[in-house]
């Protein structure tokens, strides 16, 4: 009877060990340099070095006169180490994709034990792998698809490292943050981390990394305990007919440190809305990754009616049913029939739940609009997840093979066929969606379609590498072009561009013409 209270009190001490972000930290102090745009990019001063205490700092700011935008900066170089982004140099020579994605894992491998006293970065014990440009730290659902190629490539010393990382962060923080960083810790990010565990080969750690997705587990259902029909609680909503399902979230309802000012103008600039709503709704569009896209817009098109908490993704609980098959699976091997049977039960449960509520009858998976109580009616590269997990049957599976063909462009998988200007909307493609999609087909043996998805997201790829000698962040695979949208500008490296394409040369395939 004691075992719950327990739980709770552990529950509170990780949430009491949970570090400060800048924003929490700082204060008015970090609203002003973001408000007066003194860096370009808002996730610059989010990742700035304090280079003395908190409170000497905001003592300082109080006697400034700060007032003007020449001064403020001035105090922030007086007090804080800016962070360099180091550029990927082009190769010195024509090397072809493969040697110039193998030589650029050294240049994106980082190590960071310690950090300095109030660094919004969060150390990890091993070695890790950052995507590039602006992202200096490791971020979770990107890092599958960088060790996909980093497996490709024969380093499998990194994978086991960055596995040890992941499990090192659910360690401290009961979950996955959306990337190594303080500002993140109030999100996760999609659930990959059953699959970035299933890519060790020493058995000698299966009980731990089981025991690490049962924490992750956890806190995905964290709030399902007493959630009546037609509730919902933090990640997990209870439908109507008492099915038991997952949305994106965010434990703070503030505006995103490394987007401040983005934020915080979209809510001045729209005072119909609840503030604490739209925030909570920014921040749980980052959480799915897709940050962001028509997926989460009332009226399709504008950000200001963002509304993802009132989303039942179909990729989220794709990826949670192949969570809870693994936990199962892993407990079987271990000999705990309990643990098994209870995880073997709650996939089961989900997939009937997908079947049921994320299928459009107009023949693929979508999310569940809980506002509207019924199933959405956009098409995206999303409704490949329950393919990808193995839920779809196989009537399901080519009817959703059919309706994603017209997602395909010349260069690729489209992520939606709307163009709202938002990075995860048409024209972009995304290197994640691509495998899902490749992986997801092949296995209902849809191969003729995962072999065109393969060759025209290659030839982007290639295109672009003999244009610049350079790996994107995403690609608009309508022309073949680099992609754009989004709050930041195009990114480089490309941590899950390079992996994913690594992997799929690896697995045979080639472009297109």
């Amino acid at each position: 009877m004691m075992i719950r209270p327990l739980l709770l009190a552990l529950s509170t001490l990780l949430v009491a060990a949970t570090p400060l972000s800048p924003a929490q930290r700082f204060g008015e102090l970090f609203r002003a340099v973001q408000m007066q745009r003194v860096f370009p990019d808002s996730k610059t001063f989010a990742d700035a070095q304090p280079r003395r205490s908190d409170a000497a700092i905001m003592k300082a700011y109080h006697h400034c006169a700060c007032k003007d935008r020449a001064a403020l900066e001035a105090f922030v170089q007086a007090n804080f180490t800016l962070p360099i982004t180091p550029t990927v140099p082009p190769p010195s020579a024509k090397l072809s994709l493969t040697a110039h994605i193998d030589a650029l894992w050294p240049q994106l491998t980082r190590t960071l034990p310690s950090v300095a006293p109030g660094s919004s970065a969060l150390p990890l014990p091993k070695r890790f792998v950052v995507p590039g440009g602006r992202f200096r730290e490791m971020y979770y659902w990107d890092s599958w698809f960088t060790m996909l190629g980093l497996q490709a490539s024969g380093r499998q010393d990194l994978v086991e490292d960055m596995i040890v990382d992941f499990g090192s962060l659910l360690d401290r923080y009961g979950r996955i943050p959306n990337g190594t960083r303080t500002y993140y810790l109030s999100r996760s990010q999609p659930p990959f981390f059953y699959l970035i565990a299933g890519m060790s080969k020493r058995a000698d750690t299966l009980a731990q990394r089981t025991r690490w997705l049962r924490a992750e587990h956890d806190f995905w259902m964290r709030g399902a305990e007493g959630l009546r029909a037609g509730e919902a609680s933090a990640r997990v909503v209870r439908l109507s007919d008492g099915s038991l399902l997952n949305r994106y979230w965010d434990d703070r309802d503030d505006p995103r440190d490394e987007s401040y000012r983005e934020d915080a103008l979209l809510a001045q600039a729209n005072p119909g809305r609840d503030a604490k709503v739209l925030y909570r709704d920014l921040r749980a569009g980052a959480e799915s990754g897709w940050d962001f896209s028509s997926r989460w817009l009332a009226d399709g098109k504008t950000l200001a009616t963002i509304r993802t908490t009132r989303v039942v993704p179909v990729d989220l609980n794709s990826l949670l049913y192949g969570l809870e098959r693994s936990i199962a699976t892993n407990c079987r091997t271990l000999k705990d029939d309990p643990c098994a049977s209870r995880y073997t039960a709650a996939a089961d449960a989900r997939a009937v739940a997908i079947n049921r509520h994320l299928w459009n009858a107009a023949g693929y998976y979508a999310d569940y609009d809980l506002d509207a109580d019924t199933v959405a009616g956009g098409r995206t590269a999303a409704m490949a997840f329950p393919l990808f997990v193995g839920i779809a049957t196989p009537d399901r599976a080519q009817a959703t093979a059919k309706a994603l063909a017209p997602l395909i462009g010349e260069g690729g998988l489209r992520t939606t066929l709307v163009d709202t200007g938002q990075q995860w909307d048409d024209p972009n493609g995304w290197a994640p969606l691509q495998w899902v999609a490749i992986t997801g087909l092949e296995r209902y043996g849809e191969a003729a379609l995962a072999r065109r998805i393969a060759a025209h997201w290659l030839a982007s790829v290639t295109r672009e590498y003999d244009a610049s000698g350079k790996l994107l962040e995403k690609y608009n695979v309508v022309q073949r072009l680099p992609g754009g949208g989004g709050e930041y500008p195009l990114q480089d490296g490309f941590g899950w561009t390079n992996g994913v394409t690594r992997a799929l040369i690896a697995k045979g395939f080639t472009t297109a013409q």
